[in-house]
């Protein structure tokens, strides 16, 4: 049985549904560095679903070394999803710790900030790192970070809301307006319906295991962004599936990027860049930089 009989053949699935599938604008596999697959970049896909604007998949084996060493960023934030493995954590907002399997990440960098991560443990951490641009008002702001444990991550049926609000669900992240960011895992054989919230019209998913129909068959490792519509999403599981999707209203401004920033204009990008720099010249005055 082909994908789209097997789709048709699931239980509970209405004419109306099948006839009207969210089409998908493109499948992407990304592009390999090392254990970091790169989705998403500002530069290609990110121009389609911005304010996504990177996303990273990984499996990192332990290591004394930094994951990718201490960095700056600005006008964007950052969310890393550890599925499995954990995380050690530090920034310039003051914090540091550890995140365990289960447990996000934020990172808003605003007007500028420097962090770095290790993976710590015996076991390989499997993370998606998603870098979302921020508007105008919050590009060059306050840096703030939230580290949230497993057991504070709150579920709707399936979903994990790690971002926004979701049926009834928020997530605790102070994460911009009209932005739905969703960890999903389903048996083998189930079928879920996204509905996105009104004017969420950009819309994707990652697949981190399993195989699905959408209706289009997926595998581990793909990467599907969908027509920009505000229609349902219908996912059945092939076998047992996790995948991260996101939603959002459209970011309406350009993406003016630097190295490790991305912001709405080329006054906002100076401005953020300084600040930056004038951090790591804080950090290099008591060597934490070369």
């Amino acid at each position: 049985m082909n994908a789209v009989a097997s789709f048709l053949s699931q239980p509970g699935l209405t004419a109306e549904l099948v006839a009207t599938p969210r089409k998908i604008r493109t499948v992407t596999t990304g592009y390999h560095n090392g254990p970091i697959t790169r989705l998403v970049s500002p530069s290609d896909l990110g121009q389609w679903i911005k304010p996504f604007v990177f996303l990273d998949a990984g499996v990192v084996p332990p290591s004394s070394e930094p994951l990718f060493g201490i960095h700056p960023h600005s006008g964007i934030a950052t969310l890393t999803v550890v599925l499995e493995g954990q995380l050690a954590y530090e920034d310039t907002t003051g914090k540091q710790g550890e995140v365990l399997a289960g447990g996000l990440e934020w990172m808003k960098a605003a007007g500028g900030v420097w962090h770095d991560g290790y993976v710590t443990g015996d076991t390989p951490m499997k993370l998606f790192q998603l870098w979302v641009a921020l508007p105008p008002d919050q590009e060059n702001g306050t840096p703030e970070s939230q580290y949230i444990a497993p057991e504070d991550v709150l579920s709707a049926g399936p979903a994990r809301v790690l971002l926004g609000h979701y049926q009834g669900v928020n997530s605790p992240i102070r994460s911009p307006a009209g932005i739905t960011y969703l960890h999903v895992q389903l048996k083998a054989g189930e079928h879920w319906r996204f509905q996105p919230n009104p004017n969420e019209t950009v819309a994707w998913m990652a697949l981190h295991q399993g195989t699905t129909t959408v209706p289009e068959g997926l595998n581990a490792g793909d990467m599907v962004i969908f027509e920009e519509t505000e229609h349902a999403i219908d996912i059945v599981a092939h076998d047992d599936v996790s995948f991260v999707l996101g939603a959002a209203v459209k970011h309406p401004y350009p993406l003016v990027t630097g190295k490790y920033s991305v912001h709405t204009n080329a006054h906002a990008l100076a401005k953020g860049e300084a600040e930056i720099a004038s951090i790591g010249r804080q950090l290099r005055a008591v060597g934490r930089l070369k």
